[in-house]
C-alpha cells in the first residue's frame, strides 16, 4: 500500500516490537494498585485536560467520538464521549489503564505523536493491528516545561465518520491544555517562592513585598508596613507602582540587565520625608520574569533643605502628561540627558523643574553618581560660599575640624542642580562663573586648586534677561548656564494634561491617605479642569489631597475667587475716590463706568506695587495673593 513514509516506519517498528496484528487489546494494562499510582502522578493534567476535554465533548455530542488523554508513556488516563459510544470503544480496549504505544499495541495516532513528537491522523488500514483499521485517531502531543512530553489528546471515531477538522480540533484543546499547565506551573513556583519568603518575612530586619508579573502586590510583611505607615491588607493587590517611583523602567531593566537584582535608594511615593534602599529580585521561569521579590531597608531621616545632597529618584516616567506640550520637553531632554553643556530651565513655580533636573540625571551616564540639589534662594549669603565650595580646617571661627566638602565636589561626577539661580547673590555669581568657565574650585582658606568633573543644571522661575536689565543678574553668567535653553510649560498651557493629573492624584493620595478614591462631581470636575492653575502641578496636587481628605468634597479656595473677592472688595471701598499718588495712607483708584475687572485688577496692581515701594512680597500680602500669583499677574499685564 501506498502509506506515508512515517506510517511505514512505525509499522516496521511495531513488528520490530513483535506485535500480533490480529492482537485484541495492548500488551500492557495496568492493575488497579498501579492505575491510581499513575492517576495520581498525573492528576494536574488529567484535572486540567478534564475541563477543555468536556468542553470538546460538547462541541461534539451529536457525534460517535471518543476522547482520549494519555500519560507521556501511553497509558490512558481519561476518555470521555457519549456514554454509550464510550462503552463502544471499551470493547477495543480503548480504556483507562490500557497503554496505547507502539510497543505494547502498534501503530495509531496516540503512539506516533509519543513516538514522533508531532500532531498526526491515523486512519483505517494505516493502523497495525486489525481490530483499529475500522477506526480514525487523531491525536497531538501534550508538552510540558522544558518541552519534554507529558501526555497525548486523541480523538477517536469510526473511519467512515471522519471529520475534516478533527486534527486542528485536538491541536486547539492541546494548545490550551498546554498554556493552562504554564499558568499552573508558575503559580506554583510563584506560591513556592511566597511560601519560602513568607515563613521568613517576619523574621528579618527588612520589610519585604512580592509582586506578579503586573507588578501586583499578593503578600508584605510587617516591617514592610511599618516602613510605609500602610495596614497590610490595604496593600495587597495594589500595583506596585503607587508605592515605588518607576517601577515601569525597573521591570523593563530586568531582561535588558540579564534578570540583574536592582538596588537603589529611593523616596517611596507613600513617604515624602524619608528614603529607603529598595532590592528588587526577579522571579524568572523559562527566562521570562513572572514576578519579583522587593526588599525595603529601614528608614534613614534625612533633612531635605538646601544642606543636603538629595538623591535623584525621578525619571521621566514621573513627569505625567500626553500634551504636545509637555512631550516635546520629554524629547528634547532625553536628546541632551548625555551632554555636558549646561541648562537652564525656566518655568513657573509648581511645574516640576526639579523632576526634569532629577529626570536628565538618571536618563544620563551620570545617573549612578551624586545628584546635589542647591537651593539658591534658601542659603544666607555668608555661608553660600562655603556650602558650594566647602573649606579647610581653621578658615573660619567656627569652621569643622578638617574642613568640610562643598557641594560640587560632593557631585563630582554627578549633577549640581541650582535651584532658584536667579536669588543667587551677585558676589556668588562671580565665583559660579569661573568655575563653568575653568572647571575647578577653591575651598575657602585654600589656594589650592581642586578639578571637578559635574553637569550645571540651574532652574528659576524670573526672567533673567529682566534680572540683568535690573543688574541683579550678570549676562556673562546667563549665557555661560543657559548654553541648552528649557521651557518648561505651566499647567494652563498643557492642554488635557489636568485630567490625566487629577487621575494620577486621586490614585496617589487616595493610597497615601489610606482612603478610597472619592467621586468628583461634574461641577467640581469641570471646575477643575477649566482653571488656570497658577500654582501649576504643585497647586493641582494640593487640591486633590484636599479633595481626597474630604471624601470628594472641598474647602480649597481657588486664587481667582480669592482675587474676584479682594477687587470687588477694593472697588467697594473706593469707589467714591480719585487717584492720590502722592497719599501713603492707602491705595485709592477711580472707577469708570466702561471699566472691566481686569482693568482694574491692573490698576490696582500698579497702585499696590508702588504703595509698597516695590516690594513684592508685601505688595502680595496686601492683594491677599500669592508671590507667585502675583509674577504670574505682573506678566500676564506686562507690569514692569
Amino acid at each position: 500500500m501506498g502509506f506515508d513514509k512515517r506510517i511505514l516506519n512505525s509499522h516496521k517498528r511495531s513488528k520490530e516490537y513483535g506485535i500480533n496484528i490480529d492482537s485484541k487489546s495492548s500488551n500492557k494494562t495496568l492493575n488497579n494498585d498501579e492505575l491510581q499510582n499513575v492517576l495520581k502522578e498525573n492528576s494536574e493534567l488529567i484535572n486540567i485536560a478534564k475541563v477543555y476535554m468536556d468542553m470538546f465533548n460538547d462541541v461534539l455530542k451529536n457525534e460517535e467520538f471518543i476522547i482520549v488523554l494519555t500519560d507521556k508513556d501511553g497509558c490512558v488516563l481519561r476518555v470521555t464521549g457519549k456514554e454509550n459510544t464510550v462503552k463502544e470503544y471499551e470493547k477495543l480496549n480503548i480504556k483507562i489503564g490500557m497503554y496505547m504505544d507502539e510497543k505494547n499495541i502498534g501503530t495509531n495516532a496516540m503512539a506516533v505523536a509519543l513516538e514522533e513528537d508531532r500532531a498526526v491522523q491515523i486512519t483505517a488500514e494505516e493502523h497495525y493491528i486489525n481490530i483499529f483499521k475500522r477506526l480514525t485517531c487523531s491525536a497531538a502531543p501534550i508538552h510540558g516545561k522544558n518541552g519534554d512530553i507529558i501526555g497525548t489528546l486523541n480523538l477517536t471515531s469510526e473511519w467512515m465518520n471522519k471529520h475534516p477538522h478533527s486534527l486542528g480540533l485536538v491541536i486547539f484543546c492541546v494548545k490550551a491544555i498546554e498554556k493552562e499547565l504554564e499558568k499552573r506551573q508558575i503559580n506554583n513556583i510563584l506560591k513556592e517562592a511566597y511560601n519560602y519568603v513568607g515563613s521568613v518575612m517576619d523574621n528579618v530586619d527588612k520589610g519585604i513585598i512580592t509582586v506578579d508579573s503586573d507588578g501586583k502586590i499578593n503578600n508584605v510583611n510587617n516591617l514592610a508596613c511599618e516602613i510605609l505607615n500602610i495596614l497590610g491588607e490595604d496593600l495587597i493587590d495594589e500595583k506596585i507602582d503607587t508605592i515605588i517611583p518607576g517601577w515601569k523602567n525597573i521591570a523593563l531593566s530586568f531582561e535588558k540587565d540579564n534578570y540583574k537584582t536592582y538596588i537603589k535608594e529611593i523616596k517611596l511615593l507613600s513617604d515624602t520625608n524619608n528614603r529607603t534602599l529598595i532590592t528588587v529580585k526577579p522571579i524568572k521561569l523559562n527566562e521570562k520574569v513572572v514576578g519579583a521579590v522587593v526588599t525595603l531597608s529601614k528608614k534613614t531621616e534625612i533633612q531635605d533643605n538646601v544642606y543636603t545632597s538629595r538623591s535623584a529618584y525621578k525619571t521621566f516616567d514621573d513627569i505625567l502628561g500626553e500634551s504636545d506640550a509637555i512631550l516635546n520637553v520629554i524629547t528634547n531632554c532625553k536628546i541632551i540627558a548625555n551632554s555636558p553643556s549646561t541648562v537652564l530651565i525656566q518655568g513657573e513655580s509648581g511645574t516640576g523643574k526639579e523632576i526634569l533636573a532629577q529626570a536628565i540625571h538618571n536618563f544620563s551616564y551620570r545617573r549612578d553618581k551624586k545628584f546635589v540639589a542647591i537651593n539658591c534662594g534658601a542659603i544666607p549669603k555668608n555661608l553660600i560660599e562655603s556650602e558650594l565650595f566647602g573649606y579647610e580646617e581653621g578658615a573660619f571661627t567656627g569652621a569643622k575640624k578638617g574642613g568640610k566638602l562643598g557641594k560640587f565636589e560632593v557631585a563630582n561626577g554627578g549633577t549640581v542642580f541650582l535651584d532658584e539661580i536667579g536669588e543667587m547673590p551677585l558676589e556668588m555669581q562671580v565665583h559660579l562663573l569661573r568655575v563653568i568657565q575653568e572647571g575647578r574650585i577653591t575651598r575657602i582658606g585654600s589656594e589650592k586648586e581642586i578639578p571637578i568633573d559635574v553637569r550645571i543644571i540651574a532652574a528659576t522661575n524670573k526672567d533673567l534677561k529682566e534680572e540683568i536689565k535690573n543688574g541683579t543678574f550678570r549676562e556673562d553668567l546667563f549665557y555661560r548656564l543657559s548654553v541648552i535653553p528649557i521651557y518648561l510649560p505651566p499647567l494652563r498651557e498643557r492642554k488635557g494634561d489636568v485630567e490625566k493629573l487629577i487621575e494620577h492624584f486621586l490614585r496617589i493620595k487616595a493610597f497615601k491617605l489610606n482612603k478610597n478614591v472619592p467621586k468628583i462631581d461634574e461641577n467640581l470636575y469641570n471646575k477643575l479642569i477649566n482653571y488656570s492653575w497658577p500654582g501649576n502641578v504643585r497647586e493641582l496636587e494640593n487640591c486633590i489631597e484636599n479633595i481626597v481628605n474630604l471624601d470628594g468634597k472641598i474647602s480649597y479656595q481657588f486664587e481667582d475667587e480669592k482675587k474676584e473677592k479682594n477687587i470687588k472688595e477694593a472697588i467697594d471701598s473706593h469707589k467714591e475716590c480719585e487717584v492720590n499718588d502722592e497719599d501713603d495712607s492707602g491705595i485709592y483708584i477711580e472707577i469708570g463706568d466702561d471699566f472691566k475687572i481686569k482693568d482694574i485688577e491692573k490698576i490696582l496692581i500698579e497702585k499696590a506695587i508702588k504703595h509698597n515701594q516695590y516690594n513684592m512680597s508685601r505688595t502680595a500680602r496686601s492683594l491677599g495673593i500669592s508671590r507667585n500669583t502675583l509674577y504670574y499677574k505682573l506678566d500676564k499685564y506686562n507690569i514692569y
